[in-house]
């Protein structure tokens, strides 16, 4: 399934014709063994750029890396997400029996593992434009390769649960995407979305002219220059009831940068968020400053290196906002379905 949705990412469900190539060699058939591996090489023939390899599937899509130490960044912003919502895999008050369950932007696939495992007779997709998730999953669990701004190949109404995390900077049209998200969740069925702040924020002012504030605004010049905003962590809610979704539900976390808080629960939060932020800053900067803000790849290293030094600043109390929406798919005649 995952090379039919690959090749036909062109298409759409409604296509009712599709033109012959009357040009065609009988060669250019050739075997079914030599396609599959020439299709697989187009998803994994990543590229390299700056010292970190990017994926290939939609190249320049994502600013993010697919390397070794950018999955090692995602298996420690999970715990962080894990740990934030105290060891909770989502919020959304789904059935306790959902059957199908769709994971955007899986990433390392940790969270459509996990979830899987917890719940058996769930069939669960994640989708990546990254093949970067396990070999071995739990047999409920599968990963396709596939970009959630093209039109979406399933059926309509066929997900009991869709879970979004860390999309910003990844989607141009937001509400396309919660249009496309509603016409292929069940009545009654729920999206949750996690989504965090670029901005580093302080209760007593101690982030105030400090590189937090001109960090995130050069995100949100990139997002704004690249088409895909930063801003969704503040948006996520209204452009979900803009799409039809009832009983949606907003919950917004103070998550620390650094071991600087008393409360014992914060203080470990806090030092792995700060983990988190310190192995992920280049992955988010290289590629969005160097290709979108037109800096060289000697002055983001020197920037980073003081980003690092700003993390490490124990007379900072910088935090960042974590939020999480879900909401519900009415029920058929509980609601008209918006346009």
């Amino acid at each position: 399934m995952t090379n039919q949705r690959t090749s036909l990412e062109a298409g759409s469900e409604e296509e009712a014709f599709i033109t012959v190539d009357t040009d065609l060699n009988d060669s250019e058939f050739g075997d079914s063994q030599s396609e599959l591996t020439s299709l697989r090489s187009s998803i994994t023939n990543y590229y390299y750029e700056n010292g970190r390899r990017y994926h290939a599937y939609h190249a320049g899509a994502y600013w993010g890396p697919n390397d070794d130490q950018a999955q090692e960044s995602m298996k420690v912003g999970h715990e962080v997400y894990r740990l934030l919502l105290n060891g909770k895999l989502y919020l959304a008050p789904i059935a306790q029996d959902p059957k199908d369950v769709l994971d955007i932007g899986t990433g390392t696939g940790s969270w459509a593992v996990e979830f899987g495992d917890m719940h058996p007779s769930a069939r669960v997709i994640g989708t990546d434009l990254s093949p970067i998730q396990p070999s071995f999953a739990p047999p409920n669990v599968q990963f396709e390769v596939d970009d959630c701004c093209d039109p979406w190949l399933y059926e309509k109404d066929k997900f009991d649960f869709v879970h979004v995390r860390s999309l910003y900077g990844c989607v141009a049209d937001w509400d396309k995407f919660y249009k496309e998200a509603y016409k292929h969740i069940k009545p009654g069925g729920y999206i949750e979305q996690l989504e965090q702040s670029v901005h580093g924020k302080s209760d007593d002012g101690t982030t105030t002219g400090t590189m937090y504030n001109e960090w995130a605004q050069h995100f949100f010049n990139a997002g704004d220059k690249f088409g895909k905003t930063f801003r969704v962590v503040d948006e996520a809610k209204s452009r979900m009831q803009k799409a039809g979704f009832v009983d949606v539900v907003e919950r917004r976390y103070k998550c620390p940068l650094g071991p600087w808080p008393k409360d014992p629960h914060f203080k470990l939060l806090g030092k792995l968020n700060r983990v988190y932020a310190e192995e992920g800053i280049e992955g988010y900067a290289m590629m969005l400053f160097t290709n979108v803000l037109d800096w060289t790849r000697e002055e983001v290293e020197v920037y980073l290196a003081r980003m690092r030094n700003t993390l490490r600043d124990s007379s900072i109390h910088a935090y960042q906002e974590m939020v999480v929406v879900y909401g519900r798919k009415p029920l058929v005649g509980e609601a008209a379905k918006t346009s």
